[in-house]
């Protein structure tokens, strides 16, 4: 489900009752405004399971999907069509918003850390590689407003060895993402996309 523009999902839920009676409910996916649409480039996908690829979208409340994200859903499925078979690539997921976009004093929030993707298992959506930082779902504190989850992917360069520090196994939260980039001379990403989401209570 490629989110290009609004898109409207409809799902039909079949209600217990007489003569098998039937009611309809929607639930509309938005795409991001412009400022946040443009960090979304390459064509990389974000795929849960119920909605799809949320790439470049916010994540409606409705039929609580907001709250199996945060407390549900497994890590998603990245895919990234482009990549090269034989190349190698760093997945990065971060949260720059924490704890809030207006003073965000943890930037960056680490989620996921994945290194030596083949791209062969990135065309079709498989993250197997080593993982530095398991993955950890959406939990945006309540009233902190929408949150970005960025999803960043980087060319690895050949026979480098990609670790964190001491002191950024210890923590998630501050992890200085641009001199992680810069020690390891990864350049820009190849493909970034990102979801908007805020507390499923709010």
């Amino acid at each position: 489900m490629k989110l290009l523009g609004a898109v409207l999902v409809a799902l039909t839920l079949l209600l217990p009752g007489a003569w098998g009676s039937e009611a309809s409910r929607t639930c509309i996916f938005q795409t991001l405004a412009e400022a946040d649409h443009e960090f979304c480039r390459g064509d990389l996908e974000v795929i849960y399971p119920e909605v799809g690829d949320v790439s470049c979208s916010y994540i409606p409340k409705c039929l609580g999907y907001r709250k199996k994200l945060s407390q549900e859903w497994a890590k998603p499925r990245v895919r990234y069509p482009w990549a090269k078979k034989n190349k190698k690539y760093i997945l990065v997921m971060v949260d720059p918003d924490s704890p809030n976009r207006a003073n965000p004093k943890n930037r960056f929030w680490r989620h996921w850390l994945v290194t030596d993707i083949l791209g062969s298992d990135l065309r079709v959506g498989k993250i197997k590689g080593k993982v530095l930082t398991d993955y950890s779902r959406p939990k945006p504190p309540r009233y902190s407003g929408y949150h970005r989850y960025q999803f960043r992917l980087y060319r690895q360069p050949p026979h480098q060895s990609i670790s964190l520090s001491a002191e950024d196994r210890e923590t998630l939260g501050s992890w200085d993402l641009h001199d992680f980039v810069d020690d390891f001379h990864l350049g820009h990403p190849v493909a970034s996309t990102q979801f908007l989401t805020k507390n499923y209570k709010d």
